[in-house]
């Protein structure tokens, strides 16, 4: 039998998307199930979506929690100060999907149906990242160049995601290649270096 009172609605939401995050880590994308959510908590699947409204918003509210903790990890390798702001972003990335694989897959592999929207508020949380990015892009490049940051931060990123994803997938070692992270940071820092950065 389910639990519906002994929850309140806020701490029923925070129980949701911590047993949801430990799901989706354990099991990956693929073999995620709500209905195992609500079995592990003691509530029915239909209470996750009274509470999330859709399969599609629980997954992408628990994959907003994985872009916070991806940006508290760029801040924490940032804070570092290794003297090399550009390769530590590029580290960075490479060691939060290293470490997390299956909640960093997770962001890519659900995909909202083709009229869903994702919440605002999650839009916004999610955009934490990608203003990491793009504030260090941004410090480095000439006063009069600045303004071109954010579309050059996320081609930037397009780029060390496509490193990644062949690390993480075994593609880079059936090439050979035996460090992707030191690739990827150069073929970031030639962008930048074409963007007139001062690095």
């Amino acid at each position: 039998m389910g639990r519906r009172s002994d929850h309140s609605r806020a701490e029923l939401e925070a129980l949701i998307l911590d047993e949801g995050h430990k799901l989706l880590a354990e099991v990956g994308f693929a073999r995620f199930s709500g209905r195992e959510v609500a079995k592990r908590i003691g509530y029915t699947v239909g209470t996750l979506y009274n509470i999330f409204g859709s399969y599609d918003v629980l997954l992408a509210t628990i994959n907003t929690r994985t872009f916070e903790q991806w940006a508290a990890h760029l801040e924490r390798q940032l804070a570092q100060d290794n003297g090399d702001r550009i390769a530590s972003l590029v580290e960075g990335y490479f060691s939060f999907a290293t470490q997390h694989p299956n909640l960093w897959m997770a962001i890519y592999d659900h995909r909202l149906p083709a009229d869903g929207v994702i919440p605002e508020i999650l839009a916004e949380r999610r955009g934490v990242l990608t203003d990491i990015v793009v504030r260090e892009v941004e410090a480095i490049l000439p006063a009069d160049a600045r303004e071109k940051a954010p579309r050059l931060a996320r081609s930037l990123v397009a780029t060390v995601h496509g490193h990644c994803t062949f690390a993480l997938n075994g593609s880079f070692a059936l090439l050979g290649e035996t460090d992707p992270p030191e690739m990827a940071t150069a073929r970031v820092k030639e962008s930048l270096a074409a963007a007139g950065a001062h690095m």
